[in-house]
């Protein structure tokens, strides 16, 4: 199990937030707002933020812009990733990733068993790099939003967190 090691630096990271839905707003966006407080409570800086409408292309290029910004470190989307006609989060964003994150969908479907029982196996969380960015893709409910951050990306995006963390591999990233 991992722990936090108290005497470790903290290496705060920009991370970019995205919203995926036909019918979120800026006033009804619970979800990013629920991750961007947790975010930016953790230490962590807003570097942008977005809400766009489930389309594989509007998707492709948002994130291309971020991933392409040597300043954003990270992102989260929240949003189409369950197994309907309009859930395309994921077949937008494998084509961009280097590598996938196979566990983060993993652990993700794992922790939420306990809350949605084997209505987890309809979630197709994922993770991945592209460019040297980290991306994590996340139901678009608050509960899932909640229980991603505070059950596993608070944790990864800590560089305190041992034996190992998403962040510290950052300078690594883009190696070949």
């Amino acid at each position: 199990m991992s722990h936090t090691t108290e005497n470790a630096v903290f290496k705060a990271i920009n991370i970019a937030i995205l919203t995926v839905s036909d019918t979120r707003t800026e006033e009804t966006d619970t979800s990013g707002k629920l991750l961007i407080e947790r975010l930016t409570q953790h230490g962590h800086a807003l570097a942008d933020k977005a809400i766009l409408v489930d389309d594989i292309y509007q998707l492709r290029a948002r994130v291309s812009q971020w991933i392409a910004d040597d300043e954003i470190q990270a992102v989260i989307i929240t949003g189409g990733t369950g197994i309907t006609g309009r859930d395309i989060t994921p077949e937008a964003m494998r084509p961009l990733f280097d590598k996938e994150i196979e566990g983060f969908g993993e652990v993700f479907r794992y922790l939420s068993l306990d809350d949605i029982g084997t209505s987890t196996v309809q979630s197709r969380a994922l993770g991945g790099v592209a460019n040297g960015t980290l991306i994590f893709c996340v139901p678009g409910s608050s509960g899932a939003c909640k229980l991603a951050w505070d059950g596993l990306l608070q944790y990864q995006l800590d560089s305190r967190t041992q034996p190992c963390n998403f962040v510290n591999l950052i300078p690594r990233l883009k190696e070949r």
